[in-house]
């Protein structure tokens, strides 16, 4: 099974996320973080094989810490959920910093295992 490490700082998110991830039968969540500091100090302990990534959090926001994964592993798989839309566009510089795929919140189950998918 692949592992995902999920990462919003809303709680209700994660919770969502939790369940579409543990339910698909073909991942599992190995942490979950409120913000980019977390996530990195996780993505450091537990290595996983794909992050699932909201932008706009506090401390330390989607972007910031996409680009500071990517420097340290330029194979790192991101998947951003976000609820920004096309604001500043956040959604293009994601793609451009090396998120794999960019979806809308709300994401529906089938899009999130979708795109964990095919990264």
């Amino acid at each position: 099974m692949q592992t995902v490490l999920i990462v919003d700082d809303s709680l209700t998110a994660i919770r969502q996320l939790e369940t579409i991830v543990k339910g698909s039968g073909d991942f599992v969540c190995v942490g979950a973080a409120r913000n980019g500091v977390e996530a990195i100090r996780l993505y450091h302990e537990k290595h996983p094989d794909v992050v699932c990534m909201d932008l706009n959090m506090p401390e330390m926001d989607g972007l910031a810490t996409l680009r500071y994964l990517r420097s340290l592993a330029c194979d790192v798989r991101v998947v951003v959920i976000s609820s920004v839309g096309c604001r500043d566009g956040w959604y293009l510089q994601a793609v451009e910093l090396g998120a794999a795929r960019v979806l809308s919140k709300p994401a529906d189950a089938g899009m999130v295992l979708k795109a964990l998918r095919n990264v």
